[in-house]
């Protein structure tokens, strides 16, 4: 369970000095559903969350994901979310900032998933995302590729796309793309 102090939530207040009031920004609907949304958080312990421009900025944060198994094992990928306005009626985008060679992630960071797309719906949360980001990691989907050249290599040649990956995530080029460690 994460724990998040947040402080108190205050929308106007009357101060002793002037008798007026002081304006405080209120927090919209999609602020206070992450707020709660952050707070339960249910992490696995290979998970982590930032918040790069601090806690007065909910709607954009960064979860880190190294996963313990799989073809991605002790590699770390960095995930930057940017929650809409309106959330949860919206699902966050979601960029993958650690060059991967994956078949659901393409080369610019674009994440395919289906949960970020036509199966999205308001009472899903910030912690399905992250399992489902995790998911792809334990078990990437050769079925619904962005990277379609990993996508046939895994279907086709597993061996060949597993020493790429690890490859990849020590550093180093699979054709002309170059990757930089992640381990």
């Amino acid at each position: 369970m994460v724990s998040v102090d947040w402080g108190e939530l205050t929308v106007s207040c009357k101060t002793w000095e002037n008798n007026g009031v002081v304006p405080v920004k209120k927090q919209s609907a999609g602020e206070l559903r992450l707020q709660k949304d952050i707070t339960e958080l249910n992490l696995p312990d290979s998970c982590n969350i930032t918040f790069p421009n601090g806690k007065d900025d909910l709607m954009n944060f960064e979860i880190s994901i190294k996963p313990d198994g799989g073809y991605y094992k002790d590699g770390t990928f960095l995930f930057s979310f940017e929650v809409p306005p309106i959330y949860p009626h919206d699902a966050p985008r979601v960029k993958c900032k650690t060059k991967v060679f994956h078949p659901n992630i393409d080369l610019e960071g674009n994440v395919c998933l289906n949960v970020l797309r036509e199966d999205w719906k308001p009472v899903l949360n910030i912690n399905t995302i992250i399992y489902g980001l995790y998911h792809l990691f334990t078990e990437p989907n050769c079925e619904d590729p962005l990277n379609h050249d990993a996508a046939d290599m895994l279907r086709d040649h597993p061996h060949v796309f597993e020493a790429n990956v690890r490859m990849a995530l020590e550093g180093g080029y699979i054709g002309d793309e170059y990757f930089e460690s992640c381990m």
